[in-house]
């Protein structure tokens, strides 16, 4: 795992703001004129005190000054003084409008932001490769989609427009006060050097503190839905206890990550009102003491303090900015590390040929990371039209070979060629490679949607009569028939409502729905018993044209085809009909003599 920190992985998902960055510029303007608009109401008070109430000469521009005169003057104010709190509330309301029409703006650009991100994210996942998802927990992906999203959301609706407020607060509370009195504003300015350097040092522990526990909440998701999809299993094996304390082991490395994230912030936020209550106290006592030597009136005194005031809050809160930028930064990070997988490409010169020819293994060898050879010097030709058998024991490479031919695995170039028609499937186009292809796998997974809907998906045809054909191949349509709602039974998340055999036999029917020229069954019969696999093997052999692969344990379900395989240790040790590999003395007469396959079984 990479524990360097990332640089600019925030600006690196910025091209997701086009098309709502008109928005982030209102808003952005919106909150400089709130910032503006506020500023001007500690002036009323100043002027009100210094120049109404006091003697002192009007601190304004010239036109104001003769619109004053015009009206009255010093003396007109002095007895409306009700003139001078509706400034002050007209400027209050002003930044207020100002700050709803930027909080308006900047959720309508976030909002949008967060759509494209989404959608990004999901679409970009679906063309990842197989072999990225065998890499990444699928509770650690789904965490990062939802709650690191929700980060970068929560950072864009609210640091973001507080980062502008911040800045134009600071640089008119400085410029303001500097022109008031150079002193006192020189004293609050060597505060800010402090504040910014111990930001900065908290910002990168609570960066390295934050992605562990954003690391550590993702191992949690990740075993709860385990938990959810394996929950038959556990609760099988009674192994409820375990897995609580297994969860209460991540859930506490979880608990104390963010507790320790808590110290570091807490003691950040205290160091905090320690350096602004002490600039407070300060700038008190050193504008007292000017006050009492002359060299500040009370009015500039009053609006001194206001500006001081308004200038600690935004110092402080840069540093409050610099933390939820830390974490912004780390969730960003993660999301990156998805869209910057390389997804699965088509070479340029990838075409749609026809998939009716021989499938042709050729020296083909495939490992998968650093591990051993699952495949070693596979030559193999499934003639068109045929029923192939692959069997062999767990490990052997059989379903290894059915992805390599699906492209689930590409298989890199000095590893041989998998040929469809002569054509190699590397130049082949995925979508039509896979379209062409139907795979039912030994566990199956199934949607929760409707037994119609399922057997239907992704056909071209869903007409009723063409789902119960597929389904009566499937040997499942009477099953089907007997439910309450028949084909309208809705099946749980991944099928959990039916049993392991009828699972099958839906997916089998679902693929038969595809009406690909090859199809693939890898030990997709496991779970039914002989008596069904022959019906469905015999109607799938009389009734459904094309290439047929069948991967399979069971002699029963392989005795019949074409050619059978007989594979071990990732290597082709037998090649023939049923009846040829019977009479060798080798693995397949072995397998068949202890499955205990005599006359009756070979009559089945």
């Amino acid at each position: 795992m990479n524990k360097r920190l990332p640089k600019s992985n925030l600006l690196s998902l910025s091209f997701l703001t086009k098309g709502s960055r008109g928005h982030f510029l209102l808003a952005f303007v919106l909150v400089i004129l709130a910032v503006i608009t506020g500023y001007l109401t500690p002036q009323v008070f100043r002027i009100t005190v210094d120049s109404v109430l006091g003697d002192e000469p009007f601190s304004l521009p010239g036109a104001l000054v003769s619109l004053l005169e015009s009206w009255g003057g010093r003396e007109a104010l002095r007895q409306n003084l009700l003139v001078c709190a509706l400034a002050a509330l007209l400027f209050s309301l002003f930044s207020g409008l100002f700050n709803f029409g930027a909080r308006l703006a900047i959720a309508h650009g976030t909002e949008n932001t967060i759509k494209r991100l989404r959608d990004r994210l999901f679409d970009h996942i679906q063309k990842l490769p197989y072999a990225w998802y065998a890499k990444n927990q699928t509770g650690d992906v789904i965490q990062r989609c939802t709650s690191d999203v929700d980060t970068i959301r929560n950072f864009l609706i609210d640091q973001s427009q507080e980062m502008v407020r911040t800045l134009f607060l600071i640089i008119f509370s400085l410029l303001i006060m500097f022109s008031m009195n150079a002193t006192l504003s020189w004293i609050a300015l060597a505060f800010m050097p402090v504040t910014i350097a111990y930001s900065g040092f908290f910002f990168k522990r609570i960066a390295r503190k934050f992605q562990a526990a954003d690391e550590a909440e993702g191992a949690a998701t990740a075993m709860v839905q385990e938990n959810l999809t394996g929950v038959r299993v556990v609760r099988a094996f009674g192994r409820e206890k375990f897995e609580i304390d297994r969860f209460d082991e991540k859930i506490n490395r979880f608990t104390n990550m963010w507790v320790r994230l808590g110290n570091t912030l807490g003691l950040y936020w205290g160091m905090g009102d320690f350096f602004c209550t002490l600039q407070v106290m300060v700038i008190i006592v050193a504008g007292c003491f000017q006050a009492a030597q002359g060299q500040l009136t009370n009015g500039e005194f009053l609006a001194f303090i206001s500006y001081n005031s308004m200038l600690v809050w935004p110092v402080r809160n840069f540093g409050r900015i610099l933390s939820e930028l830390s974490k912004t930064n780390i969730s960003a990070s993660r999301l990156l590390a998805i869209l910057r997988a390389k997804p699965e490409q088509d070479l340029p010169d990838a075409k749609c040929p026809s998939m009716d020819g021989d499938i042709v293994f050729h020296d083909v060898s495939f490992r998968y990371n650093e591990t051993k050879e699952v495949l070693s010097h596979i030559n193999l030709t499934i003639k068109s039209g045929t029923t192939f058998g692959i069997l062999g024991a767990t490990g052997s490479g059989k379903s290894t070979l059915m992805y390599l031919l699906d492209r689930l695995y590409e298989l890199p170039t000095e590893n041989g060629t998998i040929t469809i028609g002569g054509v190699d499937i590397r130049h082949i186009a995925l979508p039509w490679l896979r379209g062409h292809i139907g795979i039912v796998l030994q566990e199956p997974f199934l949607f929760s949607k409707t037994l119609r809907e399922t057997i239907s998906d992704g056909a071209k045809n869903r007409d009723m009569e063409a789902i119960r054909h597929c389904a009566r191949l499937a040997a499942i349509d009477d099953t089907i028939q007997n439910f309450s709602e028949g084909y309208e039974t809705l099946i749980g998340e991944r099928g959990v409502t039916i049993s392991g055999g009828q699972k099958q036999r839906v997916a089998i029917a679902r693929m038969l729905m595809q009406n690909t020229p090859i199809k693939i069954f890898d030990d997709s019969l496991s779970a039914v018993d002989m008596e069904t696999d022959a019906k469905i093997r015999d109607a799938i052999q009389t009734s459904v044209r094309g290439t047929t692969i069948l991967i399979a344990h069971r002699i029963t379900t392989l005795m019949n085809a074409d050619c059978i395989a007989v594979m071990d240790h990732g290597k082709i040790v037998q090649l023939g009909s049923h009846q040829d590999l019977i009479k060798e003395d080798g693995i397949y007469r072995r397998i068949y003599e202890a499955q205990g396959l005599g006359k009756e079984a070979a009559a089945l």
